[in-house]
């Protein structure tokens, strides 16, 4: 029987049992397969498929003097890598620079229902750090699914391996985290390489505990059929998140893990991850942070297997409805060099839509002493439109003007 019959039989019942309320309720008259099928917002309904459209155009302009990075005096700041991948201390060199970054993605997903569970069509279409000659996007995602408790889907889409439950809690993060694009990461010389082309299977075992399984890396190495195999456990509910993730390169032999958690209990908060693979190479990671009426003490701490070690802490306070103090430190020490950072900010809303935001802060270490400060304006107007600009300037005599737009439907 098609879904539009049982919807249409289902409205015909509603008029017939609320006949009697009608003049104070009202009488269901309509009704569409997207709501059968729990699915929300930027909507389009056929008989049988229902197609939700969302995507996200994100902007960026930079302007200023802030051509290279100030080098440290002795060796990398990252002993794992060839080169320093962080970029500390801005410096200036006299001529003005520019940079003009705008990122779109749309993601089409046609929906419709089954005996097994919702059949899925996927279909993300991005494009990132457009240009003036480069206005293409290409295919992210592309993939068919179905299934609820058990789900089954085959295509290009993106990896069941997860890194997340990683982010440090305090106000100015970790070195070595911000150099991995956050939390724990990978040695650079022994690689995985996971999503492309993939078999993905996941299965919710009941009381937040899910387990999943793929073959990835479907199609890159030609004329044979090496793969990457990918294995997840995770689990949510009851204050505490996590998972443990696995792959392995039949191709390369190599093979990484990344574990992670939060717990949240009442005020306190905790976070903890570790990345490892067949190098040898680990890198792990702790924070916490609890809550005292209008105090937050937040503390982190870093390490990994190249004898390298990093911390920090912060003290935020809401001094009063609207008003937010941020005071932080970090440090970061390797064989061959450390750097610190101080920084005091903060952030008042002015009005329901506007805040605005200023710190002060300081480097130090084995880099040259910079002393910068950072003032800022956002507009949240509302309907999912964030709207900012910032205005910072070093002491080395770099200086910086950025302005962002961003909207999500």
């Amino acid at each position: 029987m098609k879904i539009r019959s049982v919807l249409l039989g289902s409205v015909a019942i509603a008029g017939l049992t609320t006949a009697g309320y009608a003049a104070d309720l009202g009488v269901v008259t309509s009704l569409d397969v997207c709501d059968a099928l729990g699915v929300s917002g930027l909507t389009i309904s056929s008989d049988t498929d229902c197609l939700q459209i969302s995507g996200e155009v994100k902007f960026e302009y930079d302007w200023g003097d802030f051509d290279v990075s100030f080098p440290l005096t002795t060796g990398d700041l990252f002993d794992r890598t060839a080169t320093a991948d962080v970029k500390t201390v801005m410096s200036a060199d006299g001529t003005p620079d520019s940079a003009l970054d705008i990122d779109v993605w749309l993601k089409f997903v046609a929906s419709a229902s089954t005996d097994f569970g919702p059949a899925k069509a996927v279909l993300k279409l991005v494009q990132n750090n457009m240009s003036v000659t480069n206005w293409a996007p290409v295919i992210k995602e592309a993939y068919v699914s179905v299934g609820d408790t058990t789900m089954i889907s085959m295509g290009f889409q993106p990896s069941l391996f997860k890194t997340d439950s990683d982010i440090p809690l305090n106000y100015l993060k970790l070195f070595n985290s911000d150099d991995v694009n956050e939390g724990v990461g990978f040695d650079d010389s022994t690689t995985v390489t996971t999503g492309g082309g993939s078999i993905q299977i996941v299965s919710n075992l009941g009381n937040g505990l899910s387990i999943g399984g793929s073959i990835e890396n479907l199609g890159t190495y030609t004329d044979n059929g090496y793969v990457t195999y990918v294995g997840t456990l995770s689990y949510a509910g009851d204050g505490l998140s996590g998972h443990v993730s696995a792959a392995y390169d039949s191709y390369t032999s190599n093979w990484q893990l990344h574990a992670g958690f939060t717990g949240t209990w009442d005020t306190f908060k905790v976070v903890g991850a570790i990345a490892t693979n067949s190098s040898g190479w680990w890198n792990v990671l702790g924070s916490a942070s609890a809550t005292f009426d209008m105090f937050t003490l937040a503390g982190s701490v870093e390490a990994t297997s190249a004898s390298e070690w990093g911390a920090g802490a912060s003290l935020t306070a809401e001094v009063t409805d609207g008003v937010k103090l941020n005071l932080g430190g970090r440090y970061w020490a390797s064989q061959a060099s450390t750097i610190a950072q101080v920084e005091a900010g903060v952030s008042a809303a002015v009005t329901e839509t506007i805040t605005l935001s200023g710190s002060i802060g300081y480097y130090m270490g084995d880099v040259a002493s910079d002393f910068y400060g950072i003032a800022g304006v956002a507009w949240n107007p509302g309907g999912g439109a964030t709207f900012s600009a910032t205005a910072e300037a070093h002491q080395t005599g770099a200086y910086k003007i950025v302005v962002k737009g961003d909207k999500k439907f």
